[in-house]
């Protein structure tokens, strides 16, 4: 074998084994940050419908109850505080995002661990911004939230709720 060819042969290995064992070994050790097992996600981060969050929802923590009303996107609007949310994730039960009050300057994110017909969950929720202090020191607080109708149809076109 001539040594163009040896050091052609030289490169194209190097290829493979630094470009593809790589990409290969990542997929073959792929798991989720919850065990082995997971449930099928119900939607990912990133797309922008998850259908089966739209509606009435009854929010309570302590003695306050608040509707909420969200649409096709997960997003929605409640009246304290001017406030509004979005959905950032759905996976499986666990629905994540985020709220802001623009009313009193604040911003935050929840976590809801939906139950497996998506009619209530338990769910709680922190600061990650008050006025001008980033992260601040302030605890957030538990909450319930449970439907108010039945889970809508993916499949049935609604309006959205968010103006």
């Amino acid at each position: 074998m001539s040594k163009h060819r040896l050091i052609a042969w030289c490169r194209i290995a190097t290829l493979l084994l630094c470009g593809v064992c790589p990409l290969l070994a990542g997929c073959a050790s792929s798991r989720t940050s919850l065990g082995e097992t997971s449930t099928p996600p119900t939607m990912r981060p990133g797309e922008s419908s998850f259908p089966v969050l739209a509606g009435e929802w009854e929010y309570e923590e302590g003695t306050a109850v608040i509707e909420l009303i969200l649409d096709r996107a997960g997003r929605g609007t409640y009246e304290y505080k001017g406030g509004r949310f979005e959905t950032t994730s759905l996976i499986g039960q666990e629905w994540r995002g985020r709220w802001i009050q623009s009313e009193n300057d604040r911003e935050g994110e929840f976590v809801v661990q939906l139950t497996p017909d998506f009619q209530e969950g338990d769910g709680r929720w922190w600061y990650t911004r008050i006025g001008r202090v980033v992260n601040p020191p302030d605890k957030g607080g538990g909450f319930h939230l449970s439907r108010n109708g039945d889970v809508p149809d993916p499949q049935t076109k609604t309006t959205s709720l968010q103006p």
